[in-house]
């Protein structure tokens, strides 16, 4: 036995977390290049975590524990190794990568905001989706570039449109947990309890240019990213899709859901787009 051997254990325990909070990530991330998937394990395995303290473990201090989690990320990211396997793993990633510790500061900004507000205005609400979901995308897109800088700058700006039109569609889905559940409204300006297609509408105007931002620059990422990016572009405008024809009053009462025919389909009609050098 090596160190080795515990680095691969802690990818391991990332990767076990991403395939049982997300099976629709896991499937996109399996669809990457061998080469980018444990990273992306790692990076999925650490936010699924900071978001289960905030929104999960109400019997327990939240504040304390995030406070302590944060603390050993970045004690981690500096000794290169620590007992918790989803640190471990995601220090390996930040350390071999060079990811910006900045941005990791403003992910848990946007964690600690959702120890605390219930209502967000609309300077709030763009913190919050930097932090919770545009770093995100940055973070993976450092593991895409693997060291190009020039690439980097150049799609960093659709990289956080994707991770913003992500984060909005989770938000319009998860409207009744969210509201009903956790007492919070992400959206500013927007009455849940009055809650109109208009406002609706509004809503997923803002979503469909975040989307529309992304998909130039999904185009030009590295080869070996671009396939199982697109798949996971192509599942959530699937699903926001659903969203928009679904009557506002049944987005506060039910979780739209994209069947596992649909998702196969997507995965097949993207694979042969692949084929043709369509993508």
């Amino acid at each position: 036995m090596n160190l080795q051997t515990f680095h691969l254990l802690s990818q391991h325990c990332s990767k076990l977390t991403t395939q049982k909070y997300s099976t629709s990530f896991a499937s996109a991330i399996r669809l990457l290049h061998p080469d980018l998937r444990e990273p992306v394990y790692n990076i999925y395995g650490f936010v699924r975590f900071a978001d289960e303290i905030v929104d999960s473990f109400h019997d327990f201090d939240k504040k304390q524990m995030l406070d302590e989690f944060k603390s050993e990320t970045f004690k981690s990211i500096k000794r290169g190794i620590s007992l918790n396997p989803i640190l471990n793993s995601f220090q390996l990633t930040v350390n071999r990568y060079r990811i910006n510790t900045d941005l990791i500061l403003s992910f848990f900004k946007s964690m600690e905001m959702d120890l605390h507000n219930r209502t967000y205005d609309e300077q709030e609400y763009n913190e919050y989706i930097y932090g919770s979901a545009e770093v995100v995308g940055l973070m993976c897109l450092h593991v895409f570039c693997d060291g190009n800088s020039e690439q980097f700058v150049k799609l960093q700006s659709p990289a956080r449109a994707l991770g913003a039109a992500f984060q909005k569609v989770n938000f319009l889905r998860d409207i009744n947990a969210d509201f009903h559940g956790l007492s919070r409204t992400y959206f500013p300006g927007v009455d849940f309890r009055n809650f109109d297609h208009e406002m609706k509408l509004r809503i997923e105007e803002d979503i469909e240019k975040d989307f529309d931002q992304a998909f130039d620059g999904l185009l030009n990422l590295p080869w070996k990213a671009r396939f199982g990016v697109y798949v996971a572009y192509k599942y959530y405008w699937c699903l926001f899709t659903r969203i928009q024809q679904a009557q506002a009053s049944r987005i506060l009462k039910q979780r739209i859901r994209i069947p596992d025919y649909v998702k196969a389909m997507i995965v097949m009609r993207a694979k042969l787009k692949n084929q043709l050098n369509l993508i």
